[in-house]
């Protein structure tokens, strides 16, 4: 690449492609408007009747009182326009699902507009449930519900399949796994250059928030000193959060990174 007279490295040439990548993926991130949350199960697509929305959230907290783990069911009216995989962390980064600390949160998310599903899964569980896992859940318990218009069996199906994961029982999801899973089949890319990826990802981002956070706070000093906690402000649900007090409920400040799988019908 010129700039000028001046030739740059392919490397720093990467980095700033990566750069104006992230600083575009922030910008749109900052023009979603989330639902409120309101409960352990958010209905903005209006497709679970009253009695089944109340038996989730007891099956919801039911699973925190016994493992601290926090699942919340959400239904979008629409996605924005953009990915569910990137409304999905987002989303989940704003309310603050699980515990600080911990990041033990996972949110079931539908959009039947755009006809997609995604179980999004905080930092702290994805060794529990996988990226593998959450795909046998959403592919063989969910998906054949939706595609017979039967929303409320779906989510119910899903919640519950998560809920046996998380509460330690995952043996036959495992099974249905390695059956998926093609003998000798070997990685498209190279761990190495996935992890060069990544770094460079975080390079990137590291310095568009650091400067997105900045600006936001008027400036002024310098940007590189900023500490950044892996969200945005405007993504937090509060400088603590909190569980259920006297009959609120609120995230517990957990974070999330993308984990989790995505589906359609």
């Amino acid at each position: 690449m010129v700039v000028g007279a001046v030739t740059l490295p392919r490397p720093l040439c990467f980095a700033l492609a990566l750069l104006f990548t992230s600083f575009a993926l922030v910008t749109a991130a900052a023009a979603l408007n989330f639902p409120t949350l309101t409960g352990r199960v958010v209905d903005e697509a209006n497709i679970l009747n009253q009695a089944k929305r109340e038996e989730l959230t007891q099956k919801l907290a039911d699973l925190e009182s016994k493992t601290t783990d926090q699942l919340v069911v959400v239904t979008l009216r629409s996605l924005q326009g953009t990915s569910i995989e990137d409304y999905g962390y987002q989303l989940g980064r704003a309310w603050g699902i699980g515990q600080k600390g911990k990041n033990n949160g996972v949110l079931l998310i539908v959009a039947p507009t755009e006809r997609k599903v995604r179980i999004e899964v905080g930092y702290g569980l994805e060794g529990t449930l996988t990226d593998a896992l959450t795909k046998i859940i959403i592919e063989n318990t969910i998906i054949p519900r939706f595609r017979a218009a039967d929303f409320a069996g779906g989510i119910t199906s899903g919640a519950g399949a998560i809920i046996q994961v998380l509460s330690g029982d995952a043996e036959l999801f495992k099974q249905q796994t390695a059956v998926k899973q093609a003998p000798g089949e070997k990685p498209l890319v190279n761990s190495f250059g996935i992890l060069f990826v990544l770094i460079w990802m975080g390079i990137a981002v590291f310095i568009v928030l650091t400067i997105v956070r900045s600006h936001r706070r008027g400036g002024g000093g310098n940007v590189w000193f900023v500490p950044v906690s892996g969200r945005s402000d405007s993504w937090s649900s509060g400088s603590s959060g909190g569980f259920d007090s006297g009959g609120g409920f609120s995230g517990g400040g957990g974070d999330f990174g993308g984990g989790g799988s995505s589906g359609s019908w």
